[in-house]
Parts: structure tokens; sequence; C-alpha cells
């Protein structure tokens, strides 16, 4: 399955977010995959630990934040979900990012890995950052998936 299909399927996709605290967006971007049973309610909360204990890592130059925790924090089912802030926010100190990707991996770092390298993959791209910066709904930003 692609990114976009678990993205769909998760009903994850969230446009024009209007939140200008990580820990909100962490929150936030965990929310739909919650509320599908990809992800415990606990995820969430374990990668605002993991951020304060080790720094925001997961945030890239060109404003992609893709957070993500151990598997054993509460991942039942590998799943995404994307955000696209109205606004950047600064991860803990880090660069600012106005597109975030939470992922969860269901077991082991070498699906952590390919999660994460699809990811880079999917956005290593300007002209599509570009047109997801300006999408404005969510069947916009499947379009450019």
């Amino acid at each position: 399955m692609s990114i976009k299909d678990l993205l769909l399927e998760a009903d994850a996709i969230q446009v024009g977010v209007d939140i200008d605290n990580w820990q909100d967006v962490i929150r936030q971007a965990a929310n739909p995959l919650v509320n599908k049973g990809f992800i415990s309610q606990n995820y969430g909360e374990a990668v605002i630990k993991n951020t304060l204990e080790h720094g925001a890592y997961y945030v890239f130059d060109e404003g992609i934040a893709i957070p993500h925790a151990r598997p054993e924090n509460g991942v039942s089912r590998t799943c995404f979900s994307l955000v696209l802030l109205k606004k950047p926010v600064s991860f803990a100190g880090s660069g600012a990012a106005d597109i975030v990707i939470l992922f969860g991996a269901q077991d082991s770092n070498k699906h952590i890995e390919e999660g994460i390298r699809a990811i880079v993959d999917l956005l290593d791209n300007d002209v599509r950052l570009s047109s997801l910066r300006a999408a404005r709904s969510k069947e916009e930003v499947a379009a450019l998936l």
C-alpha cells in the first residue's frame, strides 16, 4: 500500500491547520490515527516525550517534520498522518516546519527506516512541496500525492 493509500484510508490529511504549539501539532496529527485505532493515544505523547529527551531530529531544512516513536509505544498498524500548517512551527527549538507527517511503524527499525525513506522520496521534489503548501483541500493534497 502506498503512503497516499494509507493517508486516505486513515482519513488523515489535514489542511490549513492553525496551531502554534508543536506538542499540539503532534496531538492533532495523531488524532485521526487514534480514531481509526491505528495508534494508541499514548503514541502521540511518546513522540512528544522523545522530542523533549532527544530533540527534534526529525525536522528537515525544507520545513518538513516527520515525528515518530518506537512501535512499542502503541502502533497497531503502519500508518501516516499529514498536517499542512498555516504557518511554520518550531519543534522544541528546531527549525520551523509547516509540513508534518506523523509516522507510525508497526514493527522494527527496518520499517521505520523504510517509512521515512518513502516520505523523503515522496517530498524530495520542490514543485510537489510548493504545490502541497498551496493546497487548500484534502482532495487537492490527495491528487498531488
